[in-house]
């Protein structure tokens, strides 16, 4: 082993080698004995391409070069396939149109107009079978003077281009889904200021003749979430609702809401982007779920008969996508010594095969830091929760005395949670001699709807004090040098990196991705599903409320010492880049050392390899710089 300072040891873990092979995985989709699964390669400019393995193994792309399988409907977008019979049906980013692509022709044709309806996109497709139609969302963007408007809608397949409203009159909606008789289409739909985690409705109506009768409420409200409504039967719908404070599983039958398996647990997630699922029917009176506590999850059996609940015991702490068909389960998968991948499961022997890696690079398990689940104490008495990485080199020991350099991380949302998934980015950091600490602040999901509303009218405290308060511990706990503390964030988390560096001393030095900086202009700027977000964040009327100005950090940046480095998409609309130009311009004014990366090509999240290898690669060198270190060259 050789002795040297935290930060420059020399790593395997590149950010060539965690660009040059690594896949995004996600939406599967069954259709019969063939698996499908989404593929975002940065590779290919971030392009997403719907893959297949038939019933004998072989895997094949199954999108032509010239298409790139995503929507923005709600500009996270999701669910932008499914797959019936051997027929896929797909939105394309380019146009934002639905395309029908047979696999024994595989040349796509138009669902919809081309020339007309490039201002309208669709997500969350079902397939009417008997009406012979897709059923989906639809989000128009007609005028820049009004909100987009959203409805659900059916697109005649014999007559393709002919779209019908079914429903509309809310703000928003998703997870339309067709009872096995295609005599009932449930919904889930819910209104301004809410955001799906804050309040959903789950409604029902009958169809005739293509039409919706009247609709019946049959869950939810502006204070219950409902997430992944499912169809038993044509008569029982299984559903999530976290109306005990907690995501558990219900169904619905003959008028009556019962509870099928309650737990201290979450079995939903925020509904950032379409499609989600966590549970999947296993013949009539079985549920295969995953679930998540203390922010780790979990796969079990419930049956749904006896209500008897049954661990299954696989070596994952981050499961998604759950669907099955008879006794097998197919999801995504990952866990700390393991990046996602696409896994089958035989529920009747638990055997496990592995379909698809997002990353194939292998790396020596001495190079890995395995992160401990930590709790720590906080403002007014709370508790909050973290995972904590120590720096970990099988090659490299630190000096005598000193404690390594620590990032803490901020993930985005704020309403979403850190994963201990392993992941090569943040090994990137801990290989190299960081100590990384992964916060899951008050407002962070998986610990209960109580711990989430922790964050209501706080956004720019809570947050903060905890990610501030997860550095004092491990300082604390001699597990960090407290000269040498960093924070990183994206979106959300940008936010909070820049309210941390901004209101308060503890750090010296954060990155802020595509991160706010200025709540009045985010409020006013953003698209139409957060336009209301800081309703519950901040508080209402942006326009008289002095919170929104007391928060910002473009306001106070007579109170920045410390040096912050900005990486902004060109193409965000979530968060548009005047929101880091503002605060680049103030910093450079008052003489604070500044760096700013744009990417012209990038949206909200970056996607392309190049561009993601140069984020990682650039906060690094401006760490070395600013905490006087010199990094290993080559590594």
């Amino acid at each position: 082993m050789q002795l040297a300072p935290f930060g420059s040891w020399k790593s395997p873990i590149t950010a060539d080698a965690i660009v040059a092979d690594s896949i995004g995985l996600n939406s599967i989709v069954l259709d019969g004995t063939d698996i499908y699964w989404l593929e975002s390669r940065p590779q290919e400019a971030g392009r997403s391409v719907i893959v297949r393995r038939d019933a004998n193994g072989q895997i094949e792309d199954i999108t032509p070069p010239e298409y790139n399988v995503r929507n923005r409907v709600h500009e996270y977008g999701g669910a932008a396939y499914t797959v019936l019979d051997g027929r896929v049906y797909f939105s394309n980013n380019s146009d934002n149109c639905l395309y029908i692509q047979d696999l024994r022709s595989p040349d796509p044709k138009l669902v919809t107009q081309l020339t007309h309806d490039t201002k309208k996109r669709y997500a969350d497709l079902t397939i009417d079978t008997h009406l012979n139609r897709l059923i989906c969302v639809q989000q128009e963007h007609d005028s820049a003077d009004f909100e987009p408007l959203n409805t659900i809608v059916s697109i005649n397949l014999t007559q393709p281009h002919h779209v019908s409203t079914l429903v509309g009159g809310c703000d928003f909606y998703a997870a339309p889904r067709l009872s096995p008789d295609g005599t009932k289409l449930a919904w889930l739909s819910w209104n301004h200021p809410n955001l799906p985690w804050d309040g959903t409705n789950l409604q029902m109506a009958n169809v005739s003749n293509g039409y919706l009768a009247a609709p019946t409420s049959i869950a939810g409200g502006a204070n219950e979430t409902i997430f992944q409504p499912q169809w038993l039967s044509d008569d029982t719908l299984y559903f999530v609702s976290d109306r005990t404070g907690w995501g558990n599983l219900y169904s619905w039958c003959d008028g009556k809401v019962t509870p099928i398996y309650e737990l201290a647990a979450e079995f939903s997630l925020p509904q950032w982007v379409f499609g989600m699922s966590t549970y999947a029917l296993v013949g009539k009176h079985r549920i295969v779920c995953t679930y998540s506590q203390n922010g780790v999850w979990h796969l079990g059996l419930i049956n749904t008969l006896s209500s008897h609940f049954t661990p299954l015991h696989v070596p994952y702490t981050d499961i998604a996508s759950v669907r099955a068909v008879d006794n097998l389960l197919v999801c995504c998968a990952a866990s700390t010594t393991q990046t996602n991948e696409i896994i089958a499961i035989d529920l009747l022997t638990e055997s496990r095969e592995v379909l698809k890696r997002s990353n194939r690079v292998k790396i020596d398990p001495g190079y890995l830091s395995i992160p401990q689940s930590i709790e720590f104490p906080t403002t007014d008495g709370k508790t909050a929760y973290a995972f904590y990485y120590p720096p970990t080199n099988r090659d490299y020991q630190p000096l005598l005395g000193e404690k390594p350099p620590l990032l803490v991380k901020s993930h985005g949302g704020p309403t979403a949670a850190a994963s201990n998934q392993l992941s090569l980015k943040t090994q990137y950091w801990t290989s190299r001699g960081f100590a990384v600490v992964d916060v899951n602040y008050g407002g962070s999901t998986g610990y209960g709807k109580a711990y989430q509303h922790r964050l209501d009218g706080k956004w720019g405290i809570v947050d903060v004090d905890d990610c501030t308060n997860a550095a004092l511990y491990l300082v604390k706990q001699g597990l960090a040098d407290g000269d040498r503390l960093a924070i990183s964030g994206g979106s959300a988390g940008g936010y909070t990196t820049l309210a941390a560096l901004t209101f308060g001393d503890t750090f010296k030095a954060g990155a802020s991705y595509y991160g706010v900086s200025d709540l009045i202009a985010l409020a006013k700027d953003t698209h139409k599903f957060e336009s209301r977000y800081l309703d519950r964040l901040v508080a209402p009327d942006p326009d008289n409320s002095p919170i929104y100005r007391d928060r910002s950090p473009l306001y106070f940046t007579d109170r920045l010492s410390c040096p912050i480095i900005f990486f902004q998409g060109l193409e965000d609309k979530v968060v548009p880049p005047n929101q880091a130009e503002m605060m680049v311009d103030a910093l450079k004014a008052k003489g604070i050392p500044v760096e700013y990366v744009t990417f012209a090509d990038e949206q909200h999240g970056f996607r392309q390899a190049a561009n993601i290898k140069r984020a990682l690669t650039d906060e690094f060198a401006f760490y070395a710089r600013i905490f006087g270190f010199q990094p290993a060259p080559n590594s």
